[in-house]
C-alpha cells in the first residue's frame, strides 16, 4: 500500500535473509501496514553460504555446517520445509599434525582446553615441559579483571605456548581466520573469561559446566548439521518464501541520506529508495561506505578482514595409500605445512561422495601467509597436493578440484572489539534511529550467530516501528 511504512534490508547473506522472512512472517500474522525490501549488490543471495554438485558430489565452497548446539539455524530450516533434509555429521576421530605426524586429538576437552586430566598426560601431542606447564592451570590465581584482552594472551597465561600453539590456536584461529594475539576475547569467547573469574581454573570451571558425557559403547554424538541437497538449499527455500517484489539483486546501496523522519538509499541504478527503518546486514566496511558522512562510523574503516581460500579435492579411494579413520585434521602452527586444517568430508558427511571416492577440502590463508589466496588455482592446487602427499601419501592426480576463494570475508574481532561496537550503536541510536546493523562483522560469524542477529533485527524495528506509529 502508498501509505505503508517501508523496511530496506541491506544484504542477502543468511543475516539479510533471516529478516526478512521473519519480519514478512511477523507483518503477516499482525496485518500490519509494513513492506519489506531487500536490497543485494550481487546476483546471487546467501552470501557465504554456496553449495556445488558436481559429478555425484555435494559439497560446500564456504561453510559446510552449523552447530546443533545453537536452535535458531535448524528452526528456520524447519520453518522453510526443511526439516527432513538436516543431516547430522559423521563422528570420529579427528588429529592435529605437529613436526611431519597426525597426532589423535586429545579426548576430554572443550575447543581444545582439558577437561580431563588423563588424556592429555598420555597425549603424543605436547612435551613432558608443555603438559606440566599446562598443567599450573589447576593452581594459578584468576587473572586482574579486564575490560578485553586477547585471546592469545589470555590462553598463554593459562596454558603456556606449547598447549596454545599446538591445541588451542589452530581450533580457535581456523573459526575466525585470524591472529589469536590480536582476537578479542571477549567478542569471541566471553565464557572462558567468566569462567577464571568465578572459577579460577580453566579446567576446574569446563569440569563443572560442561555436561558430562554418559559412558556408553556408541559412537561420540554428532555437533553439527548441514543439509542432504547443501547449505544453499536453505538460501533457495528462504528466497522462495518471500513475496514478489521482495527481492532487489545486482543493485548496490552508494549512500544512505536522512531526509526527516525517513531515509532515502541511493541505489547504484541512479534510483532512490525511500525507508522508514533500515537493517544494514551489509560487512562494515559497506556500512561505513554507505554511511561515511558519520564520523562516528570511522572504526569501521579501521577495522580488517581477512581473505581465506579452500581447495576442494575428489579422488578414487585406491589413490590414497595412507588411510586414517576420523573426521580430519588441523595443523599447528610450529609445523612446515601452508595448508591450515583438511577436512575428510567422505568420513565427515557420508552422504556427499560417491561409493569408492574420497572427498576432502584443505584450507590456505594463515596469519602470515595470506598472499596464498591469490595465486592461480594450478598454484594453490600443488601447494595442497604437495603438503597431502607427505600426510597422506596420495599416489594419483584429482580427479577434479575445485578452489574457492573468500576475500575479506573475515571480519576480525580485535582486542576492544565490543566497546567501539556498542559506540557505534549508540551514535547510531541518537542520530540516526531506526537504523540496525545485523550480521558476521558484528557479534558473531557462524551461521546461527548471524541467524539470531537477524531475528533480533526484526524485534528491533518491530519494536521501532511500533513507537512510531
Amino acid at each position: 500500500m502508498a501509505n505503508d511504512k517501508q523496511i530496506v534490508i541491506i544484504g542477502g547473506g543468511i543475516t539479510g535473509l533471516t529478516a526478512a522472512y521473519y519480519l514478512q512472517k511477523q507483518i503477516d500474522e499482525q496485518q500490519l501496514p509494513y513492506q519489506v525490501r531487500l536490497v543485494e549488490a550481487s546476483d546471487r543471495l546467501g552470501g557465504k553460504i554456496k553449495s556445488v554438485k558436481k559429478d555425484g558430489y555435494t559439497f560446500e565452497r564456504g561453510p559446510d555446517s552449523f552447530l546443533i548446539r545453537k536452535p535458531s539455524a535448524a528452526k528456520l530450516a524447519k520453518e522453510v520445509g526443511l526439516e527432513d533434509q538436516l543431516i547430522k555429521n559423521g563422528t570420529g576421530q579427528s588429529y592435529i599434525l605437529v613436526g611431519d605426524k597426525l597426532h589423535k586429538m586429545p579426548s576430554g576437552s572443550f575447543m581444545g582446553i582439558p577437561t580431563q586430566v588423563r588424556p592429555f598426560l598420555f597425549s603424543s601431542v605436547f612435551s613432558t615441559k608443555g603438559k606440566l606447564t599446562a598443567g599450573l592451570d589447576l593452581i594459578k590465581p584468576k587473572g586482574k579483571q579486564a575490560s578485553d584482552q586477547s585471546l592469545g594472551l589470555f590462553f598463554r597465561r593459562r596454558f603456556g605456548d606449547e598447549l596454545v600453539e599446538n591445541l588451542v590456536e589452530p581450533l580457535l584461529s581456523g573459526i575466525y581466520a585470524g591472529d589469536i594475539d590480536n582476537l578479542s576475547l571477549m567478542a569471541t569467547f566471553p565464557n572462558f573469561y567468566e569462567l577464571e573469574q568465578e572459577h579460577r581454573s580453566l579446567v576446574k570451571g569446563l569440569r563443572k559446566t560442561v555436561p558430562k558425557k554418559k559412558k556408553t559403547k556408541d559412537k561420540k554424538p554428532s555437533m553439527f548439521y548441514s543439509l542432504e541437497n547443501g547449505l544453499e538449499s536453505l538460501v533457495d527455500a528462504v528466497e522462495r518464501r518471500l513475496k514478489n517484489g521482495t527481492l532487489i539483486k545486482g543493485v548496490s546501496v552508494d549512500h544512505i541520506e536522512r531526509k526527516n523522519e525517513s531515509y532515502h538509499l541511493l541505489l547504484g541504478s541512479g534510483e532512490v529508495l525511500k525507508a522508514d527503518t533500515i537493517v544494514m546486514a551489509a560487512p562494515h566496511f559497506a556500512a561505513q561506505r554507505m554511511l561515511s558522512q558519520y564520523d562516528f562510523m570511522d572504526p569501521f574503516k579501521e577495522m580488517s578482514a581477512t581473505s581465506v581460500a579452500n581447495v576442494t579435492l575428489a579422488f578414487d579411494a585406491s589413490a590414497i595409500k595412507k588411510d586414517f579413520n576420523g573426521t580430519g585434521f588441523v595443523v599447528s602452527r610450529n609445523s612446515d605445512y601452508r595448508i591450515t586444517a583438511c577436512t575428510w568430508t567422505h568420513k565427515k558427511w557420508p552422504k556427499s561422495t560417491p561409493d569408492g571416492k574420497v572427498l576432502l577440502r584443505c584450507y590456505v590463508g594463515r596469519p602470515g601467509d595470506e598472499q596464498v589466496v591469490d595465486l592461480p588455482d594450478e598454484t594453490v592446487v600443488d601447494i595442497v597436493m604437495k603438503d597431502l602427499k607427505k600426510i597422506m601419501d596420495i599416489t594419483e592426480a584429482p580427479e577434479f578440484t575445485v578452489v574457492s576463494r573468500w576475500k575479506n570475508a573475515m571480519p576480525q574481532y580485535s582486542v576492544g572489539h565490543k566497546d567501539r561496537l556498542n559506540q557505534v550503536r549508540d551514535h547510531m541510536r541518537e542520530t540516526l534511529p531506526g537504523v540496525f546493523l545485523a550480521g558476521s562483522s558484528y557479534e558473531g560469524i557462524g551461521i546461527p550467530d548471524c541467524i539470531d542477529q537477524g531475528e533480533e533485527a526484526v524485534d528491533k524495528v518491530l519494536a521501532f516501528l511500533s513507537a512510531h506509529d
